[in-house]
This record gives C-alpha cells, sequence and structure tokens, in this order.
C-alpha cells in the first residue's frame, strides 16, 4: 500500500452558514470531529492533519493526537490551503477533505485508500464527479508530489482547484452513495441533514 496521510480544510469564514461550521454538533458531535473519527477508524492512515489559521478554536474538540498545519494568511481560500499543506505532508497520496461533509463515512473513506495501488501513475488526482460542477476536489485523493504543479498554477495568479485540476490527469472516485458528498454550507442545508439524522436514530 502506499503512504496515505489525511487534511482536513478548516479555514474558511463560514460566511453562509453565519457560525463556525466546523463546531455546528450534528447528532452531538460537532461535524469537524465526525470527519476526523471516519478517517481516524481506517486502516493505513498514516497521520491526520487540520489545516485551519485558528487551531486554538479546535484543540478542545479534537484528540491530543490530531496534527494542526497553520494556514497563513488567512481566508485565501482553499487551492493555497492545500498548497501549504502540501509541502507539510510527505506521504505518497493526501487525503483532503472539506469539514462540513457530515454524512462522510469510514467505508467510503476506506474503499477510496484501498484503490489506490490501482490508480494509473501518471494520475495527479484520485477524486469524485459531479455530473454538472466537474470534480469535487474537497472530497478526495492528490499524489503529494503534484505540489509543485499546484504552486506554479498559484504564483501565475491561479487559484481555483478546478482550473487547475483541467490541467492534471484526474481519475474518477466512483461514488454509489452521493449522500457522502453532501455539503452543509447553509443554515437550511444544516436543518436537512439534522432531519436526516433524526429519521434514521433509534
Amino acid at each position: 500500500m502506499p503512504t496515505v496521510s489525511a487534511l482536513i480544510l478548516a479555514g474558511g469564514r463560514s460566511r453562509r452558514m453565519g457560525k463556525d461550521k466546523a463546531t455546528i454538533e450534528i447528532d452531538g458531535v460537532p461535524m469537524l470531529r465526525r470527519i476526523y473519527d471516519a478517517i481516524a477508524a481506517c486502516q493505513n492512515i498514516d497521520s491526520i492533519y487540520v489545516v485551519t489559521p485558528w487551531a486554538h478554536r479546535y484543540e478542545a474538540i479534537l484528540p491530543v493526537t490530531c496534527n494542526f498545519i497553520l494556514e497563513r494568511p488567512s481566508d485565501l481560500g482553499p487551492t493555497i490551503a492545500l498548497s501549504q499543506a502540501l509541502t507539510v505532508v510527505h506521504s505518497t497520496w493526501v487525503l483532503t477533505l472539506a469539514c462540513d461533509l457530515p454524512n462522510l463515512s469510514t467505508p467510503f473513506i476506506q474503499a477510496g485508500i484501498d484503490a489506490l495501488p490501482s490508480i494509473p501513475a501518471q494520475s495527479m488526482a484520485y477524486l469524485p464527479k459531479h455530473e454538472y460542477k466537474g470534480w469535487e476536489p474537497l472530497c478526495g485523493f492528490y499524489r503529494q508530489i503534484c505540489c509543485q504543479s499546484l504552486a506554479l498554477y498559484i504564483e501565475a495568479g491561479g487559484r481555483s482547484l478546478q482550473g487547475w485540476l483541467k490541467q492534471q490527469v484526474v481519475t474518477e472516485l466512483v461514488v454509489t452513495e452521493p449522500m457522502q458528498l453532501v455539503n452543509c454550507n447553509t443554515p437550511a442545508d444544516l436543518e436537512s441533514v439534522v432531519t436526516d439524522f433524526r429519521s434514521v436514530s433509534p
């Protein structure tokens, strides 16, 4: 198996939600902790990192074994946050996740990890693909060696992960349960997710 580390990006301002999404509890567990626990239960994960400008906000809701990568300066978007983090993490593959994926499960992540040895060598990423929006850049895997290409893209003024991915070879991560990729960006999204959790609770 190739080596795999994980990044959880938690550097956004949560403007549409109106409060920090990472700390919002769903079924009694903060969203950031839900994602951390889903990753931690997987096999063949070397390390888990939270990428954020404000680590002090999250230390109390995460295990002491969690690693932080300080995003500086803050609020420049996920493209720059990912680029900074890739210079710190040196595993072969880097699982990269947004902090607002409350339905994400260990089996979904594990299936992606297990598929990594079969990904063609020329592929720089292994990502789900949305029918209309294109690649899902914050719910999949990147080869660490793509860090130089991403840094050059940013130096040239690029800020869109979708734009950079158009220049790369990407293998599609086929998703059989689309609910795994639901983002919780707004109060309406949160209400819908909470309602779904209540409907399946015993």
